[in-house]
């Protein structure tokens, strides 16, 4: 399997580029070949990906970066990721005979993120204008882009819905009543409306390029896209998954008073690599809590295909995935004992967890001080197992539904030695109702709060949701390595799989991304109707039917995926001398990396 891969890695000296998709990738790419950096390029990336995926992304969603600036000799983290409106409480919604927030429509909405994080990336570290950076998505908008196949069949699969429910989705997804043709010229002229809009407010405003910039954010929060917003909220009452009509509660104040923010990384050590993540604020602490497990193992001398590899590593990835529910939450507003679950004593307990046989149990570890958020856990996912929910709406792959969202992810590296690494998310046009004139959606965030008190992901006023979205900067003996990958709460568990075979194996970049993937499903979901299936686990068929029996022997749950469908990962590597290289995987046949 050692030998096997579907395309070259890419490798230079110049840049590279790598996203979910190859027109973005394409696009970020040319900015470096004008002169711009790899700030200059994650941004005009991101805002094509909003384009040309608007399934999986969009302006009013989410987005963690993760970035290292060769100027200030930094690695931080740029949070973008919006708050619970100050309206948003556990009174409220359950006042609504609500048990669950909904996973679609408008009660579900936070503060719009990603469109002033990635302004903010672009005034404090891109060199180049509003106007360049946004030319490419507003290009793709106004002219058209050949639709993706994914994006043609879930607008089909919601057009009657659209046209009975939403019916401004409609107006911008089923122009003239049909739904677009996979591979078709598709156009949003109002989105392209609204980029435009924003440059010329940044413009107009006059000053610096800076200033420019701050302007189109203030127009963002303040001017004509909030006021769009606003007067559609103040009359909205739209259907939802819960299956009943509810409105906003997102005001003028909330999106007036937000702004993305900077802060430092999470950083763990492993085998001569520092892994940085976000905060727990988001799930990336597991993957650092997964190899800090794994580091009390012999996971660096097992087969990366065998049955004992996966055995351990999804044994870890429950022991990590069940702190995460216990645990973490925004550390603004609840108090994290992360020190404490990356602390070498409480991570050699928990790898004698691991066993010969699966776990059925959630098993949370025992943290001091924090025994009754354990508890809780438990208690919350007994009574959730099993429960017969409505079909989840949580962010998956190819092997389930298309009428569910996703994410991107992007990976860029400039010849200075600048690198990227994000994640984008929400303003899914399957999961909110389009603003009229804007072209695009709100976004569904606030589902994976909690309607219960005194947990650290229960619904608060100005509370960030502990998001799942997670990209990850690597760093050792000079060498920079930035990558991640959209899939929910399986981001973490595929970047994990990828690292430790590359950390271990003699595998390339390409070649670990090509090889087949697994993860669990044992803990309980982020999204609507955040189901747990303990001891369920999926993976790939080319692992082998020996592979395969043996888990199955091991008492995991196993349900084996189509070929090649699990996974969208991305990557990119700057080695100490400043070569360049870059991967993406072949699955969905989107996913591209560039560069020279």
């Amino acid at each position: 399997m050692s030998d096997f891969t579907t395309r070259p890695e890419i490798r230079g000296t110049f840049g590279v580029a790598a996203s979910t998709h190859w027109i973005a990738s394409a696009v970020g790419f040319g900015v470096l070949e004008k002169g711009g950096n790899a700030f200059d390029a994650a941004v005009a990336t991101a805002l094509t990906l909003q384009v040309v995926e608007p399934h999986l992304n969009g302006p009013a969603g989410d987005m963690p970066a993760i970035f290292h600036s060769a100027k200030t000799g930094k690695t931080e983290v740029l949070c973008a990721q919006g708050v619970a409106p100050a309206a948003a409480t556990v009174e409220h919604y359950t006042g609504q005979g609500l048990t669950l927030i909904p996973g679609s429509g408008l009660l579900a909405t936070v503060v719009p993120g990603a469109f002033d994080g990635w302004m903010l990336m672009l005034r404090d570290h891109g060199t180049i204008t509003l106007r360049e950076a946004l030319a490419p998505a507003i290009g793709y908008a106004r002219d058209g882009h050949p639709v993706l196949p994914r994006v043609a069949n879930t607008i089909a699969g919601l057009k009657d819905y659209f046209e009975t429910e939403w019916p401004t989705s409609a107006a911008v997804w089923t122009p003239n009543g049909e739904a677009p043709a996979p591979n078709s010229l598709f156009r949003n002229p109002d989105l392209a409306r609204t980029y435009e809009r924003l440059v010329e407010a940044g413009e107009a405003a006059g000053g610096s390029r800076e200033q420019q910039i701050d302007a189109a954010r203030k127009e963002w929060r303040e001017g004509f896209v909030a006021e769009a917003i606003f007067d559609y909220l103040k009359d909205a009452e739209v259907m939802d998954v819960s299956e009943a009509k509810h409105r906003a509660v997102l005001a003028p104040e909330d999106m007036a008073n937000w702004q993305a923010t900077y802060e430092p990384p999470l950083s763990y050590d492993y085998h001569g690599w520092t892994v940085h993540k976000t905060a727990p604020w988001s799930q990336g602490p597991v993957l650092l809590q997964a190899l800090a497990i794994l580091k009390h193992t012999d996971i660096a001398n097992m087969d990366p295909m065998g049955a004992d590899f996966v055995h351990t590593v999804i044994e870890a990835m429950k022991l990590a995935y069940a702190d995460r529910e216990a645990y973490y939450g925004d550390p603004a507003h609840s108090e994290v004992p992360m020190e404490h679950l990356l602390s070498d004593a409480y991570n050699a307990e928990r790898a004698k967890l691991i066993g010969d046989k699966a776990s059925l149990e959630q098993r949370p570890g025992r943290v001091p001080g924090f025994e009754k958020q354990a508890d809780a856990y438990i208690e919350r996912a007994q009574r959730d197992f099993d429960v017969g929910h409505v079909a989840a709406q949580e962010p998956t792959m190819s092997h389930l539904t298309e009428k569910r969202g996703d994410t991107v992810h992007l990976d860029i590296i400039d010849r200075w030695g600048n690198m990227v690494a994000s994640t984008p998310s929400g303003g899914w046009l399957q999961s909110s109702p389009v603003i009229p004139g804007l072209g695009f959606p709100l976004n569904s965030r606030a589902q994976m709060f909690w309607l219960e008190h005194g947990l650290p992901t229960s619904l608060a006023p100005g509370r960030r949701p502990r998001t799942t979205l997670t990209p990850s900067l690597a760093e050792k003996d000079g060498a920079q390595l930035v990558f991640g990958t959209p899939g929910g709460d399986q981001q973490d568990q595929w970047q994990l799989v990828w690292f430790l075979r590359f950390v271990h194996s003699d595998m390339n970049m390409q070649q670990c991304m090509d090889a087949p993937l697994f993860h669990s499903m044992h803990f309980q979901g982020s999204f609507f109707p955040r189901e747990v299936k303990p001891g369920e686990m999926m993976l790939e068929p080319n692992f082998g039917e020996a592979v395969i029996e043996e888990l199955r022997a091991r008492g995991h749950k196993v349900t084996v995926a189509e070929p090649w469908t699990v996974g969208r990962l991305t990557a990119a590597l700057r080695e100490a001398d400043g070569t360049l290289r870059a991967a993406a995987t072949p699955r969905l046949m989107q996913a591209y990396a560039v560069g020279r």
